[in-house]
Formats: C-alpha cells, sequence, structure tokens
C-alpha cells in the first residue's frame, strides 16, 4: 500500500543541475521523516541528506553545499536540488520514508538505511565529464 515514486533523473554533464521529486503515498506524510540515498556501481548505499517532519535537515559532507532537500507537505513529496554536479555523483537515487519515532534526523539515525520502512524504485542519475 505505502508508495513513493521518484523522478528526474537523467544525464547531466558536470557542473549542471538536476531536481529530483519522490511523491509518497499509503502513509502520514505529516508524521514521516523523509531521506535521499545513493548507491553506485560495486558501492553500498550512501546517505544524501533526509529531512525531518518539523523540517530538520541534516546532509552528507560529499554534497553539502550543493544539494537542497525540501518537503512539499501538502502535495506529499519530498526533493532534492542537486547543484554543480560531479561524476562522482553519478548513482542510482532512492527516496525513503520512515517514522519519526523511529527514524531520527535530530540524533542522527536517519543517516542510516536500516532505519527507514519504505523506498522508492530509484532514479538513475549520470553525471558525465
Amino acid at each position: 500500500q505505502v508508495q513513493l515514486v521518484e523522478s528526474g533523473g537523467g544525464l547531466v554533464q558536470a557542473g549542471g543541475s538536476l531536481r529530483l521529486s519522490c511523491t509518497v503515498s499509503g502513509r502520514i506524510f505529516s508524521d514521516s521523516n523523509l531521506g535521499w540515498f545513493r548507491q553506485a556501481p560495486g558501492k553500498e548505499r550512501e546517505f544524501v541528506a533526509a529531512i525531518s517532519w518539523v523540517n530538520t535537515i541534516k546532509y552528507a559532507d560529499s554534497v553539502k553545499g550543493r544539494f537542497t532537500i525540501s518537503r512539499d507537505n501538502a502535495k506529499n513529496m519530498v526533493f532534492l536540488q542537486m547543484n554543480n554536479l560531479k561524476p562522482e555523483d553519478t548513482a542510482v537515487y532512492y527516496c525513503a520514508a520512515c517514522d519519526r519515532s523511529w527514524c531520527s534526523v535530530v540524533t542522527g539515525s536517519a543517516r542510516s538505511w536500516e532505519k527507514y520502512d519504505s523506498w522508492g524504485q530509484g532514479t538513475q542519475v549520470t553525471v558525465s565529464s
């Protein structure tokens, strides 16, 4: 019943920008914290950014200053604006949701993929040099 659907991935040159979108259904959106993760070939799933139900935000050091996470509770959506993209950003990007009582942005547990209950199908981001 719970569904997360990402969109907005694609091919972009280094220095370019993309905006990823994720629509969430089947859960109480206002009680959910949200995150973005990515996975490159041969690598483990990597934390990118998270946003809490009260808009507390954390970023991975590798994307800080370049990426912006946001949410629109009226539309049940979470976004990831990616600027100044680098080839090392190439990966499949996933949005994920967890209950705020279990997955805390403030304490840092929202950085762990194991804390998330629901995942999207992923969208490919490829950055060429």
